[in-house]
Order: structure tokens, then sequence, then C-alpha cells
């Protein structure tokens, strides 16, 4: 089983967390957002091969974090808050 940081909690299973996204991936403001715009949203990803930050829940404290994560080999080098600076796993 796989540790992973949470910001507020410290080290927990994996099994306690679920994926929340790609981070950076800014939901459109306004009611005049095109079609093309919203599925773009929703629909399109990066899909990065290698480094990637990514949002997370920690299903147990109920709190959002950012993780950043090789996608090759699913290390973990760091956590934070939403909107502060990271934290070295």
């Amino acid at each position: 089983m796989q540790l992973f940081p949470c910001p507020f909690c410290g080290p927990r299973e994996e099994s306690e967390f679920h994926y929340g996204g790609e981070a950076g991936n800014l939901r459109p403001d306004g009611a005049d957002v095109t079609a093309e715009r919203w599925a773009g949203y929703l629909h399109m990803r990066d899909n990065p091969k290698g480094p990637t930050r990514e949002i997370w829940v920690h299903l147990t404290c109920g709190e959002f974090f950012a993780m950043s994560r090789d996608s090759v080999n699913h290390k973990v080098s760091g956590s934070s808050a939403l909107g502060e600076t990271e934290h070295g796993a």
C-alpha cells in the first residue's frame, strides 16, 4: 500500500484518498461560455507522462489539496493545501 501525504493529517494509506483531477483545470466563469470551451473543460486533459500536479481529497478529514507525483513510477514528491507552497513528501 502506498502512503500519500495529506498536508493536514500527515502520511496516510492511499485508500483514504480520492482523485479530483489535474491541477490548473479552471472552471469557465460566466453564462456566455461557448459549447467548445465547456466541452474542453469537461473532457480535455493533458494526461502527462512523468511529473504532474493533481487535486486530491483526503476522505477522512474532507480536505482538498494539491499533490505532485510522477505518473510513471507513482512517486510522490510533495503536497500542499490549495493556494499554499508545497511540502516535500
